[in-house]
């Protein structure tokens, strides 16, 4: 899979991460996310540098002293409506699976240029083909949603996350 980006969702103004099959049909799968984790994909996409360490940039920077590598993350299951994912971290001592958020997954590999995976059932389950048109029934077009999610970003200080 590959990060498209976030977006926003229209009418819900809720924040999404957006990620697409590589190759085969080139599935879409959005993930809803909170607005901080928007924020820090976002962020991380941009290469925006924050003048205190965000979570993920912390932690980042955490297994790197400690000599760990992110491997990959899995968006592994769709359960109840969320989505679970996995981190695969290669340490000293052997191969680490680590429950996670896919929000969190995401912005942690967005860091690390680690690969990002979608089980099958999760892609057959909530994906779309690319060339889908995807109907709504708000009347919002595209590019009022990236309008929108730009006036996010810019209101959105680094400082809003330092400590």
């Amino acid at each position: 899979m590959e990060l498209v980006g976030v977006r926003v969702e229209m009418p819900s103004s809720s924040p999404i991460a957006l990620l697409r099959e590589v190759g085969g049909d080139r599935r879409v799968l959005p993930i809803f996310i909170g607005a901080p984790e928007a924020t820090a994909i976002a962020f991380a996409i941009e290469d925006v540098a924050t003048p205190r360490p965000m979570t993920h940039d912390l932690f980042r920077e955490v297994l790197d002293d400690l000599g760990v590598s992110v491997e990959k993350i899995t968006v592994t299951e769709l359960r109840d409506g969320v989505f679970h994912a996995e981190l695969e971290l290669n340490a000293r001592d052997g191969v680490h699976t680590i429950s996670s958020r896919p929000s969190d997954a995401i912005a942690l590999a967005a860091r690390t240029g680690s690969p990002i995976f979608a089980s099958e059932a999760v892609l057959t389950d909530a994906s779309y083909l690319e060339d889908e048109v995807v109907s709504t029934d708000d009347g919002v077009e595209p590019e009022e949603v990236v309008e929108e999610f730009r006036e996010f970003l810019d209101s959105v200080n680094p400082e809003d996350f330092g400590a």
